[in-house]
């Protein structure tokens, strides 16, 4: 974030993200950031996410019900995502599906940066009920 003016609500949020593995949402993320700064807007949370985003400090998670949460750590691995409670976790022990690019590949005449993965299913809290 060379280009961008330092900002410590800016800050604050990064560290938040970072420090959390609760996957927010900017709603969650802005009731959090308001403890420290009051009077913060959600729209000044919405741009900073934003921001995050485009300079790869954070990964914006789209969940496919319109909604949207936001993960600081930019490591590549896979989340999962519980249809029933709506929460969003961490896969981090599993092989690596990079091998996927290669197949995308094969039939595609373009170049293939990179994929997105998500699982899907029941998380371990909501198939005990």
């Amino acid at each position: 974030m060379a280009n961008l003016k330092y900002s410590k609500q800016r800050e604050t949020i990064k560290e938040y993200l970072r420090s959390t593995t609760e996957h927010p949402t900017a709603d969650m993320v802005y009731d959090k950031v308001r403890e420290t700064f009051p009077n913060i807007s959600l729209g000044t949370v919405y741009r900073n996410l934003n921001l995050l985003v485009n300079e790869g400090e954070a990964i914006r998670i789209s969940c496919g019900d319109s909604s949207e949460r936001f993960d600081g750590n930019t490591s590549n691995h896979y989340h999962f995502m519980c249809t029933k409670c709506h929460r969003v976790s961490d896969l981090f022990n599993i092989e690596s599906l990079d091998h996927i690019n290669a197949l995308a590949a094969n039939n595609f005449n373009g170049v293939i940066e990179g994929h997105v993965a998500y699982f899907y299913g029941i998380c371990e809290e909501c198939k005990g009920k």
